[in-house]
């Protein structure tokens, strides 16, 4: 993949390179997909949606309502993120 994809739910961009995701916004983080899982749960019954993030040495939780969960390509970016980190595993 060479293209970049983003997103923008409220303050924060999201940002993936095929290699890089990005999250700018009031504490900027980088993950580079060989050192990251990342896991998406939900919807619950109020439509909201739990991302988490491990990496090495960390681990972020990101919380998202229904509304936010439809920001354009948040969703299509996320499930970019996952295809590229399995990729790695095969």
């Amino acid at each position: 993949m060479n293209d970049e994809i983003t997103a923008v739910v409220g303050h924060q961009l999201y940002s993936f390179d095929g290699r890089i995701l990005e999250i700018f916004g009031n504490y900027p983080k980088r993950f580079h997909i060989r050192h990251m899982s990342l896991s998406v749960t939900g919807p619950d019954r109020k439509g909201r949606r739990v991302v988490e993030i491990a990496a090495v040495g960390t681990r972020v939780t990101m919380s998202y309502t229904a509304a936010e969960w439809e920001a354009p390509g948040l969703a299509a970016l996320l499930e970019t993120v996952q295809a590229a980190i399995a990729q790695l595993s095969e």
